[in-house]
């Protein structure tokens, strides 16, 4: 053991605020603590608040990263500091790997792993201190641990001290949070800090790329990026580490680095514990490191002096409708964009490039989204459930849950028997939270294992828990064949986890009964139950939803399944992968194309094996914004009877009526989810069911499949114009949904009567329309008189008056002799018509809604350039006094 390392302790910058911090948890019992990169937040403040560097009585302080490789580098740091060997004062918690001791004081573990201990611990016996770090990022276990927190020191443990910790964050939100209700929230506790000046250059793309989308982003982008790590190397001296959103963009830079003077690393969540250390330790010779935003927080990286941003980050996206969820590529935030640009000046005066314009920066987000706003919430329903919070509605978490994400959340976990129907949280679903795996890949190992065996039930949802690269292809089982077989860091990573689940799983909460299993050389067992232990947690039974038709899903029988179309590893991953997503099992269409027991579309990529099978089990898709089809990215051959039985809570039958292809389809069906298994026609539909999709017809198709006659089209005008000019009784008849939506007034009983597109086509809609005529008023007597169809003028005749102008006045168009001799202009209802006065020949020749101003001036004009044209028929120079006809002179003269 070496002594303790005092002077790099007392170096830290953040030792002036500790005095402040624990004076606020010895009032308070919680505080915020805002301290820039490299002040030692992360290090020095655990090992005060433990005692491990005073000389105090232990404390016993557990430290919650977001990330396994921060959780390891903060353990291996402070107990160097300590001049200690992990796991000794100092250990670590994180998914699959635990270095600690009995005389470990302070723990750093991930937030996951803190979060699967409160469960089964809501005490926290012997726990002092809980410091939440980088609590900025907003991740969704960050939340609900945090909440958890809140109210383990509310009802249990009102001597538990809480940090929340973070070099750039919304203080005052988090004050307000642990405050929980007190005036003023906790304390806010600020330390400077003196991490050296880093410069900004501005390094925006010389021409424009397209914006990301998905998991997309533009090769010009990466390329682009690229380039300017190579100018960093030029310009500057030191390490350059650069942010890219995800593995695959780190790859494709890594390729377009080659030849440069420098070794090219890569660290990200998934790479090798050897490959984070080797980044995180000096080195002799010049590094780019390419990184994801696992390096953004916690980690000092030495050497590090340029830091090339491209901008990008990756957030959650879930399509709820649909069941199809996904990283997605997003701008990242201002606040991410300092965090990135303060690893550059952590030991000496550095340079941030960032690949955008400064006018650009502006627009970006302040923070990133927090992951409770834009995540599938399953996971933490299930959670809340466990807590004896269903609806989390008394957690303190700094945003409530969106109200349709915890509806959507809700029906997945009744689905797969984790809650009861009121949201509480089963013996099963208790079991399923502490696996650390989505409720839904969780029902597919626990099922699965009755069926295939743990031991393959275990490898496939591993395969499901993290996406095989893309080279191991689109076929489940020749991927998990791969992965067995394989010695690549993926497969090294994929087997550690499948032998954890294979532990974690092998008692599920809940009875279990023998069933009908896959081929497989390991036997299936039935396994035992487990008790709920949660404080909370409601022991109530799970649904048991065979008697709606959804066997298996609760627990108390996995499904029954059949290997006849398929069989081995295809057998196996098939009915693991339908397990854990059983709304997107899918039936063929035709070569490549499948349609979801969602109702999404999906397509395989050419040359794919899977493209002839008959149903299939979609593991992994993603769509574009603007696809109509959903892209399978991983998927496994199925047969119908595996699909039956492990989406059985979507089976359905019924009648189905409807408008569709332009009239009414009438049919009887069996239906998994939106894919038909059986059809056939109905003779004798019910008659509200034809009425129901004619008037469908009638909403998509339009009002014009009743028969409008010339006088129908009249009268609705007539009709739209009183209700325009006096409202009042006279309907408002010009918007088609809002007719439909007064069918019955109106279209009864020929629409009840109606079986067909043909039988609409004989209703007389003006007839129709007549019976929303104000008859009971007494006005539909004035019709005639308010709007009249015609105005006889001077001449004698009878114009008809359109009244079709849907703003505007009533249009009186008449040759200009007919009116001589008028002086006033027509009105209806109060309102002047618009008179468009014709030529001999019936053309325009001017418009008017003042008779008597035309004939004093714009007669003038229009005689001067017609009766040269139009000599046989009269212009007086007085048209005021001279006789209204509809004949030439020499017709006149008889």
């Amino acid at each position: 053991m070496t002594a303790i390392r005092q002077a790099e302790l007392d170096a830290l910058p953040v030792r002036e605020a500790l005095p402040g911090l624990v004076s606020a948890l010895a009032q308070h019992g919680a505080a915020v603590l805002c301290a820039p990169p490299g002040t030692g937040k992360t290090t020095l403040v655990p090992l005060v608040l433990a005692d491990l560097v005073g000389g105090g009585p232990r404390r016993r302080v557990v430290v919650a990263e977001p990330r396994r490789i921060a959780a390891r580098a903060a353990a291996r740091r402070m107990a160097w500091l300590l001049g200690e060997q992990v796991g000794g004062s100092v250990g670590f918690t994180v998914r699959g790997e635990r270095v600690a001791g009995p005389g470990t004081v302070v723990e750093v573990v991930t937030t996951g792993v803190l979060l699967q201990r409160l469960q089964r611990d809501q005490e926290l016996a012997g726990v002092d201190v809980v410091i939440l770090d980088e609590c900025h990022e907003r991740h969704l276990d960050a939340d609900t641990v945090a909440a958890f927190l809140l109210d383990v020191r509310e009802t249990l443990r009102p001597e538990l001290r809480l940090v929340a910790a973070s070099a750039t964050t919304d203080a005052a939100g988090w004050a307000r949070v642990l405050g929980h209700g007190r005036p003023g929230g906790a304390p806010v506790v600020t330390a400077a800090g003196v991490s050296y000046p880093v410069e900004t250059v501005w390094a925006p793309p010389a021409r424009p790329v397209r914006p990301p989308h998905g998991m997309r982003v533009d090769p010009a982008q990466l390329t682009h990026v690229a380039s300017v790590v190579r100018r960093a190397l030029a310009e500057r001296s030191g390490d350059v580490l650069c942010f890219l959103p995800g593995v695959g963009e780190l790859a494709r830079v890594a390729g377009q680095l080659g030849g440069v003077d420098a070794e090219v690393l890569q660290i990200h969540g998934r790479a090798p514990a050897a490959v984070q250390d080797a980044a995180l330790a000096p080195s002799a010779h010049r590094r780019v490191i390419l990184a994801t935003a696992v390096a953004e927080s916690s980690l000092t990286v030495p050497g590090v002096r340029v830091v090339v941003d491209s901008g990008l980050a990756r957030e959650p996206r879930v399509d709820h409708a649909r069941g199809l969820g996904a990283l997605a590529t997003v701008r990242a935030s201002r606040a991410a964009g300092r965090q990135r640009a303060g690893r550059a000046g952590r030991e000496a005066p550095g340079a941030v490039y960032r690949c955008w314009s400064q006018a650009e920066d502006g627009r970006l987000p302040a923070f990133p989204s927090p992951e409770i706003r834009i995540a599938d919430l399953a996971q933490f329903a299930l959670q809340a459930a466990c807590w004896g919070d269903p609806d989390a509605a008394g957690l303190a978490l700094p945003d409530p849950p969106p109200a349709g994400a915890m509806a959507a959340a809700r029906e997945v976990l009744v689905a797969v028997g984790a809650v009861t129907p009121d949201g509480r949280a089963t013996p099963r679903g208790v079991g399923m939270s502490r696996l650390g795996l989505h409720p839904r890949l969780a029902r597919a190992l626990l099922d699965g294992a009755a069926a295939v065996g743990p031991r393959r039930a275990a490898e496939l949802v591993a395969l499901l828990s993290e996406e095989p690269p893309r080279e191991y292809g689109d076929d489940l089982a020749a991927a998990w064949r791969r992965a067995r077989a394989g010695g690549d860091a993926y497969a090294t990573r994929w087997r550690a986890e499948a032998t954890r689940l294979r532990r974690s799983g092998a008692t599920p909460a809940g009875p279990s009964t023998p069933t009908p299993t896959l081929p497989e050389p390991e036997a299936a067992a039935p396994l035992p139950g487990r008790e709920a232990a949660s404080r909370r947690a409601v022991g109530a039974p799970a649904p048991d939803l065979r008697a709606s038709g959804a066997g298996g899903a609760d627990g108390s029988a996995a499904p029954a399944t059949a290997a006849g179309a398929v069989s081995g590893d295809d057998a196996a991953a098939g009915l693991v992968a339908a397990l854990a997503f059983p709304e997107r099992v899918a039936k063929a269409k035709g070569e490549g194309a499948f349609l979801m027991a969602s109702g999404t579309a999906a397509e395989l990529g050419d040359g794919s094996r899977l493209r002839s099978a008959p149903w299939l089990a979609v593991a992994v898709a993603d769509r574009g914004p603007h696809s109509a089809s959903a892209r399978v990215r991983l998927g496994a051959v199925l047969d119908e009877d595996t699909a039956r039985a492990a989406a059985a809570h979507l089976l359905a039958s019924g009648d189905e009526v409807r408008w569709e292809d332009g009239d009414v389809a009438a049919r009887a069906t069996h239906r998994l989810g939106a894919i038909a298994l059986a059809v056939r026609p109905l003779k004798n539909p019910d008659p509200a069911l034809v009425r129901a999709a004619l008037l469908e017809g009638l909403r998509s198709d339009g009002l014009g499949l009743l028969r409008w006659t010339p006088d129908a089209r009249a009268l609705r005008a007539r009709l739209g114009f009183l209700h325009r000019t006096l409202g009042g009784a006279w309907p408002d008849v010009a918007d088609d949904g809002g007719l439909l939506a007064r069918a019955d007034d109106w279209l009864e009983p020929e629409l009840s009567r109606a079986r067909r597109r043909a039988d609409l086509a004989r209703i007389d809609a003006g007839q129709a329309l007549n019976r929303l005529l104000p008859w009971a008023t007494g006005e539909a007597a004035r019709l005639d008189e308010l709007a009249p169809e015609r105005i006889e003028v001077p001449s004698g005749s009878r114009i008809r008056v359109d009244y079709s102008a849907e703003h505007g006045q009533p249009v009186l168009a008449v040759k200009l002799q007919e009116l001589f001799g008028l002086a006033e202009t027509p009105r209806v209802a109060g309102v002047p018509v618009l008179v468009h006065l014709l030529s001999p020949a019936g053309r325009p020749a001017a418009v008017t809604a003042d008779l008597a101003s035309f004939w004093q001036g714009g007669y003038l004009a229009v005689r001067a350039e017609l009766r040269g044209r139009y000599p046989k028929h009269p212009w007086p120079q007085d048209p005021a006094t001279a006789e209204p006809t509809r004949h030439t002179n020499a017709r006149l003269r008889r």
